[in-house]
């Protein structure tokens, strides 16, 4: 072939080499201008976007920081527009002076992506950001939650007058104010920097009350706050929560999965999103002006999921990162190959070299492109496997409640041969009160436990869809009256008004008895629950005509519910915000559920502070019914005299004997449950004066009125925690030296060690045994008593420990304080019981009950002992006279002196100094 052919088809490979590279995207050029990157969220922002643009190769990314310096950032957008981007990112620092010049831009046509912070017009292509007054709420109600509605919170804010400081601020203001017993004690600015927020609370610090919680606008400021309150000690007793939620080792997962704070509310940066938007707004694609990032909570409960899974994204996007660099060094080289083979185009055999160097480096870009779309896939895949995760962790939770009523079937066998034989025994002679009173309680018991496993049940059925209706005609005046009649007992006892108002003298419902029996019983129950003495309750029944149905009102002047408490009510498991009558949450769903297989409907209407009603409405006639579910026989299941009895056995069961002998020791028993309480009280009273008190600050007021011997106290009550009573008790002079013995339910380990770090001495969970009850009770007391004869000597202070008596550090100041004054004011015969209580800062009363119960005598007993233990002293001196010894330990006279002397020693002054005397060595 000719050399001209031959360079002819060189040529065409050539261009046909040149003309089959893969068509490039667009190259675009994105500026950003950044208000601050100082702060860890902001760069994780700048992190996201650079993340993003790793899936846009040909995007460059003009990147400046203002330093918070809003003219800074003016200046630093104009030397952005000069580079003449394809769109602008701005992230104000703040709104109103930096909208002039984004309006400016917006108006020349350049595209403006505004984040985080919207300016003060609209004049921009889109915005994305959180909402960060949802933020702020979204906090509030978590930390009311978190404080069962109780406590007092301190709130550190960002930048002062920073709209995500104003919003935030009135989220979470909004928010806390449904809890009325929330206390917001100090709101003082952190400025969004963890160091001036620590150097701040630092300074404040010491004028603040006790805090529950510290709520700080961003997590590095709570972490500020923690290392503040972790330096005070104050880390034990209160809660921290952020906002942020960032991602990797500095951000507030880490910290949430640390234990540093308790949650985390997530605030998106925006980064990815914002990269996506401007890319969309770039290739003409469809896309919204307004992203709102939504948020969530980041607690114990999430949080290790949820770092797992973004330290799997960080480490995916690291892979992605080290390939998409792998894939601009092939790039780069592949640009340069082209240089070289469009320089020496020319040279037909060096330009065949090229085209293979370019054809190589073609198939491995497309190898890298490829694996690149596979790590892409896999983040996606990540990211669904977050929902599924979810999704299993619901069908777990629709597994417990299989097994809780799987499990509630296996009662019902135990607790009829618990209640058979019981009955018998109860109708036979059951002379010994204790055995009768023990037999009443296990039925009163068993009866609440079979109640519970029947709602239970019935819940399980409706789950399962195999409950029905079997509907009866009936009178539903005579079965209303015959539902109020238990009830009326208990109007009686508590002066309730207690009525059926209605004009109808008979009216014909269908209805099953049995399921409206429960519906009726559940709105009394919870009428009389949450209505205090002499208030008023009432059944109203009215006939609607037009809308052929009848409604039944069960009114209450009771306590109430709030807005978010009704609209709760009827939902499954719920429990109100009133720690002292919650049930099992079962009761209103049941009740509804029942009300709409009839086909009718229930509804409440409730005001705080001024009661609730609940109408039941029913239709009248039976046409709404089928033919299975109406019958002319209807079934009794014996469950309205169940809940009968519940009601009439609601009286204390146990009985005070009446030939108890006085005792020596008092014991205070501190329980919200009646029959828990007098059975405390019957199980210790023959050996111990018994007083008890229901509510916690009732308890404190007994003991500090008191000053018993011995304090039992539950964990759970309703007014306060028993853990808080207990370190009352614990940090009073007056109550310090108290033994304390903590009753509950809970038997953890960290509960016990929390008990006992408040100071308690014995810790006991239920079911307890009484013996170990009283032999702790008997041994607590025991050990005082040795502390009594320990300290009773005057000079105990310098005393070596001895096993099984303990002291606390409190008691043991009072006692070195009790000693120095009486040591410093010896010579002084004014010295009084009155003037060591000004001293000490106890009354005569307190301050003779607190040296009686750790020393074993009375104050003077004590003074007079300490004279007459120094004078021996003063005696054995040659040079002594008795009258000088006398003044000098405090005695007005010497004949008075040498009284007291002879009474203690058995001899008197005079003679016991001739006999050391003699003894003594010349």
């Amino acid at each position: 072939m000719p050399f001209r052919g031959k360079l002819f088809f060189l040529i065409i490979g050539f261009l046909f080499l040149c003309g089959c590279k893969e068509k490039e995207e667009p190259t675009y050029t994105i500026g950003f201008s950044q208000c601050t990157g100082n702060d860890v969220w902001r760069q994780d922002m700048l992190r996201g976007m650079q993340r993003e643009l790793a899936f846009h190769p040909n995007t460059r990314l003009l990147y400046l920081d203002a330093k918070g310096n809003s003219q800074t950032q003016i200046s630093q957008i104009k030397e952005l527009i000069q580079a003449k981007p394809d769109l602008l990112i701005v992230s104000p620092n703040e709104a109103e002076p930096i909208t002039p010049i984004v309006e400016e831009v917006y108006q020349k046509g350049i595209p403006v992506v505004v984040v985080d912070r919207k300016t003060a017009s609209s004049f921009y292509t889109a915005y994305v950001g959180g909402n960060n007054y949802e933020v702020g709420k979204t906090a509030g109600q978590y930390i009311g939650v978190a404080l069962q509605g109780r406590g007092r919170v301190l709130e550190i804010s960002g930048l002062p007058k920073s709209s995500p400081t104003v919003e935030r601020h009135r989220g979470f203001s909004e928010a806390i104010s449904k809890y009325l017993g929330i206390t917001l004690v100090k709101t003082f600015p952190g400025d969004w920097e963890k160091n001036i927020a620590k150097t701040r609370l630092q300074k404040n610090i010491a004028g603040l009350p006790t805090v529950d919680l510290v709520f700080a606008h961003n997590d590095q400021m709570a972490l500020g706050a923690y290392e503040v309150f972790k330096e005070k000690g104050l880390v034990a007793n209160t809660k921290f929560v952020g906002i942020d939620g960032l991602a990797g080792p500095l951000g507030g997962i880490q910290m949430v999965n640390d234990g540093i704070l308790n949650a985390t509310m997530l605030y998106p940066t925006g980064g990815e999103e914002a990269i996506r938007t401007a890319m969309q707004i770039l290739q003409n694609k469809p896309f919204n002006k307004e992203n709102i990032l939504s948020t969530a909570v980041i607690d114990s409960s999430n949080a290790r999921m949820i770092k797992m899974q973004t330290d799997k994204i960080l480490t995916q996007q690291e892979d992605i990162e080290r390939q998409q660099k792998r894939n601009e060094e092939q790039i780069a080289l592949y640009q340069n190959q082209q240089i070289l083979l469009y320089s020496l185009s020319g040279l037909l055999v060096c330009s065949v070299v090229l085209g293979a160097w370019a054809l190589y480096s073609s198939v491995e870009r497309k190898k890298i492109n490829k694996k690149l779309k596979t790590k892409n896939r896999q983040i996606i895949e990540q990211r669904n496997k977050i929902q599924e995760m979810a999704e299993e962790a619901q069908a777990a939770t629709e597994s417990k409640f299989r097994f809780f009523t799987n499990i509630s079937h296996e009662f019902r066998t135990p607790l009829t041969l618990i209640l058979g034989p019981i009955e018998g025994l109860l109708h036979g002679k059951a002379d010994h009160l204790m055995v009768k009173q023990n037999l009443k309680l296990i039925q009163k018991n068993a009866q609440r436990l079979l109640w519970l496993v029947n709602q239970l049940l019935d819940f399980r059925k409706l789950e399962g869809g195999k409950i029905r209706v079997t509907a009866t005609e009936n009178d539903l005046i005579s079965f209303i009256r015959e539902i109020m009649l238990p009830f009326e007992q208990l109007a009686k006892k508590h002066h309730i008004e207690f009525k059926l108002v209605t004009n109808l003298s008979n009216l014909s419902v269908w209805f099953d008895t049995n399921m409206m029996d429960k519906v009726f019983f559940n709105l009394l129950s919870n009428a009389f629950k949450f209505t205090k003495d002499y208030g008023r309750i009432q059944i109203v029944v009215e006939k609607d005509l037009s809308l052929n149905c009848v409604n039944i009102k069960v009114k209450d002047s009771g306590i109430g519910m709030s807005e978010p408490e009704a609209a709760r009510a009827f939902e499954m498991f719920y429990q109100g915000q009133h720690a002292a009558n919650k049930g099992t949450g079962l009761g209103l769903p049941l009740s509804k559920e029942f009300v709409l297989l009839h086909h009718g409907n229930i509804n409440l209407i409730s005001e705080p502070n001024k009661g609730t009603t609940f109408t039941v409405q029913l239709q009248l006639g039976n046409n709404h019914f089928t033919e299975e579910e109406k019958t002319t026989s209807q079934v009794i299941t014996g469950e309205h005299q169940l809940s009968k009895n519940l009601l009439e056995d609601a009286s204390p069961v146990w009985e005070t004997p009446t030939n108890i002998t006085p005792q020596k020791h008092h014991v205070l028993v501190i329980e919200d449950h009646p029959d828990l309480r007098n059975f405390l009280k019957f199980t210790l009273q023959t050996n111990y004066q018994v007083s008890a008190a229901s509510e916690g600050e009732q308890g404190l007021a007994e003991a500090y009125e008191n000053i018993p011997d011995l304090i039992i106290c539950d964990l759970t009550l309703p007014d306060t925690d028993g853990l808080k009573i207990v370190a009352s008790l614990k940090t009073d002079l007056r109550t310090s030296h108290i033994p304390v013995i903590i009753l509950t339910a809970r038997t953890g380990l960290e509960q016990q060690v929390e008990g006992m770090q408040v100071g308690a001495d014995l810790y006991l969970t239920k079911p307890f045994s009484p013996q170990v009850l009283k032999e702790s009770v008997r041994s607590l007391l025991t050990n005082r008593q040795l502390v009594k004869e320990r300290f009773s000597a005057g000079e105990v202070l310098h005393l070596p420990p001895t096993e099984g008596v303990t002291i606390s550090k409190l008691d043991k100041k009072f006692l070195e304080d009790f000693k120095r004054i009486i040591d410093a004011k010896l010579p002084d015969p004014d010295l009084s019981v009155e003037f060591l209580g000004r001293e000490i800062g106890l009354s005569r009363v307190q301050l003779y009950r607190k040296v009686k119960a750790l020393i074993g005598c009375n104050v003077n007993d004590y003074i007079q002992t300490v004279r007459l233990n120094k004078s021996c002293t003063l005696l054995r001196q040659p040079q002594a006279s008795i009258a000088d010894v006398a003044f000098q330990v405090g005695f007005s006279s010497a004949t008075y002196f040498s009284t007291a002397f002879k009474s203690k020693f058995g001899v008197s002054p005079t003679d016991y100094k001739n006999q050391h005397l003699r003894t003594e060595p010349v």
